[in-house]
């Protein structure tokens, strides 16, 4: 196991290092850009992968990644310039070949939530650029950090879909 994998296994979520905004990534409407929100959270999602050893050295040692099949993005509050980001991942549940996550967006001093994102990551075999089975060992550690990430109660926005509210 890498030895920050147990980061990942405490009974809380994920927490990713804090992140703060880049000027280039603020839009005409003096907010953070939609499209930054998901380089934010992928960012953390990176350093939750190394946690679990399906990083970069992964990749190269052992030839597997992981692809974001679907994600959904809601956007709560606003986020500016200045604003300290920290981003709590859930590993909710996995198979085979699958991760389903839940990460939160949250201003890292004040608490407030900005945005979640939910996704649906696929494991790759890079040498055939195919969906693969995780090997045995990286299975074992993720379903440790599912069961550690069972542990606290999951957070409001799971499973939610796009759609018109229904007309009363």
């Amino acid at each position: 196991m890498p030895k920050t994998a147990a980061s990942a296994l405490k009974s809380e979520p994920f927490r990713a290092a804090i992140m703060q905004i880049e000027p280039q990534w603020i839009d005409y409407n003096g907010h953070l850009n939609m499209a930054y929100y998901n380089v934010m959270f992928d960012r953390a999602i990176d350093q939750l992968w190394s946690d679990l050893g399906i990083g970069p050295t992964y990749m190269k040692e052992r030839g597997g990644s992981t692809f974001t099949a679907e994600c959904h993005v809601r956007y709560l509050r606003e986020i500016h310039l200045g604003d300290p980001v920290q981003i709590f991942v859930w590993l909710l549940e996995a198979d085979d070949k699958r991760l389903h996550t839940f990460e939160e967006m949250r201003h890292a001093t004040e608490g407030w939530l900005s945005a979640t994102s939910e996704n649906m990551s696929l494991h790759m075999d890079m040498n055939a650029r195919r969906v693969a089975p995780f090997p045995p060992d990286i299975r074992e550690r993720i379903a440790g950090v599912i069961k550690a990430h069972g542990a606290v109660p999951r957070p409001e926005g799971i499973g939610r879909s796009v759609a018109m509210p229904a007309k009363r």
